[in-house]
């Protein structure tokens, strides 16, 4: 009878992505990104263990929404005061710094514990095509085809 493999947190061999974002939908790469964090591209994945590997996200700045999103989605947040509801359209996210817009949406798809924590540190966004990763040697994703 063979057993069920499960990884062993040392076990982890971590590889380094670079995926570009200029003209990619918000929701699509976020998926991608996420993935990959988890883990769940790999034949050893385990829901239970860190496998994922690290994803570097340029040209933040120029993902795409689709449709109204732009002006209509809104983001809530909470200061922890009284009255304290804060708003933000995608919009006006994206002049403030676009990186959380990414962010936010790969939150979002992560685990909600501690484990989806120190999955997301593994995450770096950056709004231009600059990004001082280049020692690790990212592996560069192409667009997946439409």
């Amino acid at each position: 009878m063979n057993k069920t493999y499960s990884a062993k947190p040392l076990e982890v061999e971590r590889k380094w992505y670079l995926i570009d974002a200029e003209g990619e939908t918000l929701g699509r790469l976020a998926v991608r990104v996420a993935n990959i964090l988890r883990g769940k591209n790999k034949p050893e994945y385990t829901p239970n263990v860190d496998t994922g590997d690290f994803v570097i996200v340029i040209n933040a700045d120029k993902v795409v929404v689709s449709g109204k999103k732009e002006t209509d989605k809104i983001y809530y947040h909470h200061t922890g005061f009284p009255g304290g509801l804060k708003s933000a359209s995608v919009k006006e996210l994206r002049e403030k710094d676009a990186r959380l817009l990414i962010e936010k949406a790969v939150k979002g798809m992560l685990q909600h514990n501690t484990l989806g924590d120190t999955q997301f540190t593994k995450l770096k966004v950056y709004n231009g095509s600059e990004h001082p990763h280049a020692a690790q040697k990212p592996i560069v994703l192409e667009k997946e085809a439409k």
